[in-house]
């Protein structure tokens, strides 16, 4: 591989393809993960539709026990999510056995962790597998959930993660293979979990930073066995690890707090760490064409173009950092990466912004959504658009491209904090109670 290249390899399937029962798929047309199959909010083959509305496009609407932010996942005929499914007497979350120093908490009850395979076709639910009923040791943000991990899943394996909840190894029928708990979690000001699991090859990681002794682990994707584990120097943060190559090699890129910091796949070696984000880290990274870029906005605003190339040691301040950004940064969705372009959303006020990747030049920046706010889903990129959710029910189409042009403005009555994910010419949304397929009347199955 040429010197200064990298790709991205959450998943790096042999050949790009594996199998699902007799079906032999594309991990391209697919939605195997969080962020989808490059691990950059882009489905590279999809192409759904560009309206809808509760009477128009939509295939199916179908109730989903429980309550989960989690990304649904698409193989096949299969949409695989997670859920908490609250049961049992209403607890005062200030009273339960770990709650942190924050007074916006939700109800806590006592919780089913559920896992749910759905029928792409009509939504008609395949198998559920309850892995864990327990009082969750502390509590969540008002508008969070217990099941904001999303699952991730190699075409033969589907690994759900559910933080202090544990972490399961399904095959695609639902046969429990493995499972792993790595103890509890105490998130900061008791905001709750959502770190989901990357998969690269044979090796699976979790990102397990919180108040506690932080760390992150690689497994053996097939066993569960341990390959190795480091300890962090990190607070709770919310960031997926992001897989990438860079000169034949891959790195762990993981976001967070005191250093953004890539580790050896194979070893986990720290080959490079930067400084300069801000505290509750919470998007994810994205990366193409030698650079990877982070992003964070609590205490401070903050986003960096990290060169590959020259990251090495402690990279801080250095010519390593292609570009910086002070303003208008992204605090819970992640970017997207589309293109030549990179995308964010201040989820508060809805502002869209949209930049030039390589030298982090504004195309256009804070354009309010007018109807959106409090936008916890990630934007989502498709056949030349950008799908923008907001938590109100309220999604924006817009035209990928360096102007702002809206496309739709769609609504649809629930509540979104999930992001969206596309496989062909559907569109899959989790609300807070229903999973939507939108599709064009007519359009494949």
């Amino acid at each position: 591989m040429n010197n200064g290249v990298i790709v991205v390899l959450l998943l790096a399937l042999p050949a790009l393809v594996a199998s699902a029962g007799e079906q032999t798929l594309d991990p391209r047309d697919q939605w195997p993960q969080w962020r989808g199959p490059l691990g950059s909010g882009v489905a590279p083959n999809a192409s759904p539709p560009v309206q809808w509305s509760e009477d128009e496009n939509v295939r199916w609407k179908a109730p989903i026990p429980g309550l989960g932010h989690s990304t649904p996942i698409v193989w096949g005929d299969l949409v695989f999510l997670t859920t908490a499914i609250a049961y049992g007497e209403e607890l005062d979350p200030q009273s339960g056995p770990a709650h942190g120093a924050h007074d916006n908490f939700a109800s806590l009850h006592h919780q089913e962790f559920v896992v749910l395979a759905v029928d792409a076709r009509d939504g008609e639910i395949v198998w559920r597998k309850t892995v864990r009923s327990e009082q969750p040791q502390e509590g969540t943000h008002v508008t969070g959930s217990w099941a904001s991990n999303s699952p991730v899943t190699d075409g033969e394996h589907l690994f759900a993660f559910f933080g202090s909840g544990g972490l399961y190894c399904f095959d695609l029928n639902g046969e429990l293979l493995w499972k792993k708990d790595f103890g509890d979690m105490e998130s900061k000001h008791g905001h709750g979990e959502g770190s989901s699991p990357a998969l690269h090859g044979e090796t699976l990681i979790i990102n397990w930073d919180h108040e506690g002794e932080s760390f992150v682990v690689a497994l053996d994707k097939r066993t569960g066995d341990e390959r190795w584990k480091v300890e962090r120097d990190e607070g709770t943060s919310w960031s997926t690890p992001l897989v990438v190559e860079h000169d034949g090699k891959p790195q762990v890129i993981v976001n967070a707090t005191h250093r953004v910091r890539g580790y050896d796949l194979a070893t986990g070696e720290v080959v490079w760490e930067c400084g300069g984000m801000s505290g509750n880290v919470v998007a994810s990274p994205v990366a193409a064409d030698d650079l990877v870029y982070v992003t964070s906005s609590y205490e401070k605003q903050a986003m960096m173009a990290i060169r590959l190339a020259a990251a090495k040691d402690d990279i801080t301040a250095t010519d390593a950092v292609a570009w910086t950004r002070g303003y208008q940064t992204p605090y819970v969705p992640s970017p997207l990466l589309y293109g030549d372009m990179l995308y964010f959303i201040r989820h508060l006020q809805g502002y869209l912004s949209c930049v030039e990747a390589k030298t982090g030049k504004t195309h256009y920046g804070s354009q309010r959504l007018p109807g959106v706010r409090r936008v916890y889903a990630s934007p989502l990129g498709t056949a030349d658009r950008v799908y923008v959710v907001g938590r109100a029910g309220v999604t924006y189409v817009i035209r990928h491209g360096a102007a702002l042009e809206v496309l739709a403005r769609n609504v649809l009555d629930d509540t979104f904090s999930a992001s969206p994910a596309a496989v062909g010419a559907k569109l899959y949304l989790r609300g807070e109670r229903h999973l939507y397929c939108i599709a064009e009347s007519g359009a494949e199955e």
